[in-house]
């Protein structure tokens, strides 16, 4: 987990320092999905970038961190915190503001 703390997971999730060990489960999940999503490498120092582009790891466009990834990464992490199973009983629906329209603007390519 580079692009959020550990506390702001914590904070965002309203959880305690104990769940810090599945907090940053799903935070390692939710970076990789956003990273996914935006087919792009986002990076939380523009010193981490510059040396991935360097090594020739930083794919194509790479991206700082800025605070609409930051809210959609806590977003998810938060998600998967509260919601751990795969079915509920709860009627499913959709933030309007939610993750992919926080994201979109910054979305490289169409993806698969």
């Amino acid at each position: 987990m580079e692009l959020v703390t550990i506390e702001q997971v914590r904070v965002h999730a309203r959880a305690d320092p104990e769940d810090d060990t599945m907090l940053t489960v799903y935070a390692d999940a939710a970076e990789q999905q956003v990273q996914d999503f935006l087919n792009r490498r986002v990076f939380a120092t523009a010193d981490s970038m510059a040396d991935a582009v360097l090594a020739g790891d930083a794919g194509c466009d790479p991206m700082l961190v800025n605070p609409v990834v930051r809210a959609a990464v806590l977003l998810l992490a938060a998600h998967l915190f509260r919601h751990r199973e795969a079915v509920t009983t709860e009627a499913a629906r959709e933030l309007p503001l939610g993750v992919t329209q926080l994201l979109w603007p910054h979305r490289v390519g169409l993806g698969v």
